[in-house]
């Protein structure tokens, strides 16, 4: 009866050890790839559920920057799309495109786009910054002229240009891209003679005469 008594104890305790054991087992946290812990949100002795969050991994240094662009623009992004981003001390960061949200947030109407971004050694960039980025569309050389010299008549973009008759000709153009004084254009022989100012004042025909610059 004892020796019966004496190994129903020796079981329990080794079911409390094989317990234990498990328990400790996990205790231990493996990260799935080698990096920078930015975040902990796990506490000594706490038990968490299943999908909660413990940590937050920068995985081998990488960042990535996560745009907000405008449903209506969304179309133009694409994977591998190129970004460029500056930091508050003035330095840029170049990256591209990894992924693209499927949905649209319905407040603000706007998606998220992630961005992999390339740092250079020593780069300032850090996770939670708050930075000025760009997208980087329809990358190509164009023709820029000051916005004065783009017109709007009868709903079309135009450029008056100067004939070998020294006459005002009314040239359709089309708009690429406005940044701050300056448009660029395309559809206009980049040796073109363009009224630069006062257009409004000149039609169709009307004869001009041009000046040298003086010189300084």
């Amino acid at each position: 009866m004892a020796e019966a008594v004496g190994r129903a104890r020796v079981a329990t305790a080794e079911a409390a050890v094989a317990a234990q054991e498990w328990r400790l087992q996990n205790t231990r946290v493996v990260a799935p790839d080698a990096g920078l812990v930015s975040a902990r949100t796990a506490t000594l002795g706490a038990v968490p559920g299943v999908g909660q969050e413990l940590f937050r991994l920068i995985r081998q240094g990488r960042l990535e920057w996560r745009a907000e662009v405008p449903a209506a623009e969304l179309s133009r992004v694409k994977l591998g799309t190129a970004a460029r981003l500056t930091t508050p001390s003035g330095a840029v960061v170049q990256g591209t495109v990894r992924r693209i949200s499927p949905q649209v947030d319905p407040q603000t109407r706007n998606a998220l786009v992630y961005v992999d971004l390339k740092a250079p050694e020593g780069s300032d960039a850090r996770a939670g910054m708050f930075v000025r980025g760009e997208l980087r569309f329809d990358v190509r050389r164009a023709l820029t002229l000051p916005a004065s010299a783009v017109l709007l008549r009868e709903g079309f973009d135009v450029v008056l240009v100067i004939d070998a008759q020294q006459r005002v000709r009314q040239t359709k153009v089309r708009v690429l891209a406005r940044e701050g004084d300056q448009v660029a254009v395309e559809g206009l022989d980049d040796k073109a003679r363009v009224v630069a100012r006062g257009g409004a004042f000149l039609g169709e025909g009307d004869p001009v005469r041009v000046l040298e610059a003086p010189a300084p």
